[in-house]
């Protein structure tokens, strides 16, 4: 068999086990539980400048994203968020949820490993780049900020 054979055999081999996708019916709900994931957190930052007349704007909106990476971390912990993310796919990942998720999912399913070579290296495999994208690039815009 030449090379070029075993090639075209292995892609026809991949193109049968790649699970087939109906895209339609994934926008959709990845639409709608995106959209959901968004409207519970507008309903909780509601309910606590509600309860909380005196709360300023700004703590609230900084509540309501504690609340909303608790609950995904919880979520996540007990198995749900998973299930959440296979229905919705992209649209559970996009909101800050989905940031919780990628940190806690690996802290999970490393802690047997430890505290400190499982869930501590483990924790930021996923989400370590974004992380560390984020502090250099703001970092960077201060100083132009700075100097400019």
């Amino acid at each position: 068999m030449t090379e070029k054979e075993r090639n075209e055999a292995y892609n026809k081999y991949v193109q049968n086990k790649i699970p087939k996708t109906r895209a339609w019916p994934s926008l959709f709900n990845s639409f709608w539980i995106g959209g959901l994931i968004c409207v519970l957190g507008q309903g909780i930052n509601d309910l606590l400048l509600l309860w909380f007349p005196s709360l300023a704007e700004q703590t609230a909106w900084t509540l309501t994203l504690i609340i909303l990476i608790f609950l995904a971390s919880f979520l996540t912990a007990i198995g749900v968020y998973d299930l959440i993310g296979k229905f919705a796919g992209g649209g559970s990942i996009v909101p800050i949820t989905g940031f919780s998720n990628s940190i806690t999912s690996p802290a999970l399913e490393f802690k047997r490993e430890g505290i400190v070579y499982g869930i501590c290296v483990k924790m930021f495999t996923i989400a370590g780049p974004v992380i560390v994208f984020g502090i250099v690039s703001s970092m960077l815009v201060g100083l132009i900020y700075l100097f400019v």
